[in-house]
């Protein structure tokens, strides 16, 4: 991902964003070329971890990289909105641009078809992101069973990650002003979470 410095983000905005914005792009290579599938995943420290249908064919792309140490790719993508030239106090000059948030996490996986790893790491998401009273642990055992043959597990060490914030910080302060009278909710809570030097928040 081309990031100026200007827009770099830090390890702990990576963090942040991942939890926040939890549904990823997982990518992996194979013979026939590119493969992706869209999952929720969940980070544990510097470690994520995820599961998906068996017949997926991302699921053999996987374990093929687990064995050849290959590293796969998993997108997580924040807020993003346009923004006009009209938004900005500079009139003449300025072009049309799209703001967002992105964070790139490269890592060799590790793949696993064992019932008790994926009993725990079934758990351990439904528990992270159910907000009502189903509970993993209370289905019947005969259809936990069933459920758990028909998916894949993995975790991705997060080796390399790269983080970009393009926010308007390239601009005057003026300018990022214009911007934020413009959007609002999550993009303008966004915005000046992440596009705000702190002394001028």
């Amino acid at each position: 991902m081309y990031v100026p410095a200007a827009f770099a983000g830090t390890d702990a905005q990576a963090h942040e964003m991942i939890d926040a914005y939890p549904f990823a792009t997982v990518i992996a290579k194979g013979a026939g070329g590119m493969v992706a599938a869209h999952l929720p995943l969940l980070r544990e420290g510097d470690t994520l971890l995820g599961h998906l249908a068996g017949p997926n064919p991302l699921a053999d792309l996987l374990f093929d990289a687990a064995k050849t140490g290959t590293e796969v790719l998993a997108i997580f993508h924040a807020p993003h909105f346009y923004v006009s030239p009209t938004w900005y106090q500079a009139k003449s000059g300025t072009v049309p641009t799209w703001n967002y948030g992105a964070v790139h996490v490269y890592g060799v996986p590790r793949a696993t078809n064992d019932k008790a790893k994926l009993r725990d790491l079934v758990s351990r998401l439904a528990a992270q992101y159910e907000t009502g009273e189903w509970r993993f642990e209370n289905q019947p055992e005969i259809f936990i069973d069933k459920m758990l043959g028909g998916i894949a597990g993995f975790e991705i060490p997060m080796t390399r990650v790269e983080t970009k914030l393009k926010l308007s910080q390239n601009r005057a302060r003026s300018d990022r002003d214009g911007v934020l009278a413009a959007i609002n909710g999550e993009n303008a809570e966004f915005m000046r979470r992440y596009g705000l030097p702190e002394k001028q928040q």
